[in-house]
């Protein structure tokens, strides 16, 4: 019987450039490995993972800079990403994806062209169409970063990214904000990661309206997406992917935001991507 209740084992991986990738795993069954998406870490995933270790072994992947992980190398890609994903893959006989926003990129991307893929379940995925990821922030945001002010930094990020809600937030509420918003020590978590988070999404910049290339993916595909908070672009863009990925089906869940996988309704998300991935 697999105590649902017991910590995570933890252990890692060195991908092909030698860099160690360390990941949770939990549950019996079938393998799954779970990528997470920016400015998360593998235990941000854990109700999510346990929900679904019911059925299956769930492997949550901490990418290269985050975590225990080893660091992004300079002129890091989203193919580095998709090396590390490879490399855990081989290690654990993994055959299901599950990715979120950039992880859901990264999981779309390892599918291309690989036979070892049978499922993928991506809750809105991060994809950029004819420039429709916001990409304006990142000069300020970098500048921030430079002069030792990651919260302006990360205020630039979300004023730039977020629901229109966000979006319309003055900066001076914001910085009033951010104490109530943020605590030790998701707060110390992010801001370590605010520079891989720019890293990130230059990803998305360089791959804008390579949408078509997933017509490669042999694998079932499964696109979820909330229906709370939409940003402009996702709906759009989630269309066009299911339009070109050959075996392909899509789920909006009722109520949930960008984080229904995380930190919304993990549970609830883990039940209609676990009833996906049992299907034969």
């Amino acid at each position: 019987m697999v105590d649902f209740e017991a910590e995570p084992s933890t252990d890692s991986v060195v991908s092909e450039d030698g860099t160690r990738i360390a990941y949770l795993s939990r549950g019996s069954g079938p393998a799954v490995i779970v990528v997470p998406g920016v400015l998360a870490l593998a235990s941000g995933y854990e109700q999510f993972a346990t929900a679904l270790a019911s059925e299956f072994t769930v492997h949550t992947i901490e990418r290269r800079g985050h975590g225990e992980s080893g660091p992004q190398r300079p002129g890091h890609g989203v193919e580095d990403d998709c090396a590390d994903v490879r490399a855990l893959q081989d290690k654990t006989g993994a055959a299901f994806l599950v990715g979120h926003s950039y992880g859901g990129f990264v999981a779309l991307e390892t599918a291309r062209q690989n036979t070892g893929i049978a499922k993928v379940a991506v809750y809105e995925p991060g994809l950029s169409v004819n420039g429709s990821m916001p990409l304006g922030w990142m000069d300020a945001y970098e500048k921030y970063l430079a002069q030792g002010k990651p919260l302006e930094a990360f205020i630039e990020f979300l004023r730039a990214i977020g629901p229109d809600a966000v979006r319309n937030t003055p900066r001076w509420m914001f910085r009033r904000m951010m104490p109530v918003m943020m605590k030790a020590p998701e707060k110390d978590e992010v801001i370590a990661q605010l520079p891989q988070n720019l890293v990130e999404h230059r990803q998305y910049a360089r791959f804008d309206n390579t949408y078509r290339n997933y017509a490669e993916i042999s694998a079932e595909v499964l696109l979820v997406d909330g229906d709370k908070d939409r940003r402009a672009w996702t709906a759009s863009d989630q269309e066009l992917l299911a339009s070109v990925i050959p075996r392909c089906e899509r789920v909006t869940v009722p109520g949930l935001d960008h984080f229904g996988i995380d930190k919304g309704a993990p549970d609830r998300v883990a039940g209609v991507i676990g009833e996906f991935l049992s299907r034969s």
